[in-house]
């Protein structure tokens, strides 16, 4: 199930911090400006909606975290879940299997980091684009989702990580291309 929250703007920010876990409130009010922390409960709280519709959860989830820091759920290890957010949008996925997610801002493009994180092929598919930021933005929500995924975060290999067929990518445009958001899964054998 994909819960998404494009209206940042629209809850009470200490409202919100006080529905959080100890634990996820911390972590939200590291962030520096109040954008980051609204993004950070958002997501949290749209994790906190779908453990209760799916799978009638009440209480708060603790994160333990993998070697990679991919979280999961304390007491739950049958729940999947990824949350990711940006300035436009928070969104948490849960599954009962394995599931990356990210959401990304499309911003313009900037050639360096292209080339650095692009192998060939893929900085061909994004310059013939009609929206070459919106092409990049989309093959980098595919990479940071499959990522997240294995648990492995951001690596070297980035050029080659989506050079693989065990995956599905489910690739989505918000509303006036604004961010780019893209699930990743294994597929089912």
């Amino acid at each position: 199930m994909l819960y998404i929250n494009d209206h940042l703007l629209d809850f009470d920010l200490t409202a919100a911090l006080a529905q959080l876990s100890e634990q996820r409130r911390e972590q939200a009010l590291r962030y520096r400006f109040e954008l980051g922390q609204r993004t950070c409960a958002a997501a949290y709280l749209l994790l906190c909606e779908a453990l209760r519709k799916v799978y009638g959860i009440e209480e708060k989830p603790v994160f333990v975290y993998g070697e990679h820091g991919k979280p999961s759920i304390e007491g739950h290890p049958e729940i999947h879940f990824n949350l990711s957010h940006c300035r436009e949008a928070a969104i948490c996925c849960v599954s009962d299997r394995p599931v990356g997610v990210d959401v990304e801002t499309v911003r313009p493009l900037r050639d360096g980091l292209m080339e650095y994180t692009m192998n060939d092929d893929e900085i061909a598919e994004i310059q013939k684009a009609d929206h070459p930021a919106l092409a990049f933005t989309r093959l980098w929500t595919m990479k940071e989702a499959l990522l997240k995924l294995t648990g492995e975060g951001i690596n070297n290999h980035l050029k080659e990580v989506l050079r693989r067929d065990d995956v599905v990518f489910d690739t989505t445009v918000g509303p006036d291309a604004r961010y780019v958001y893209t699930v990743c899964r294994y597929h089912l054998v």
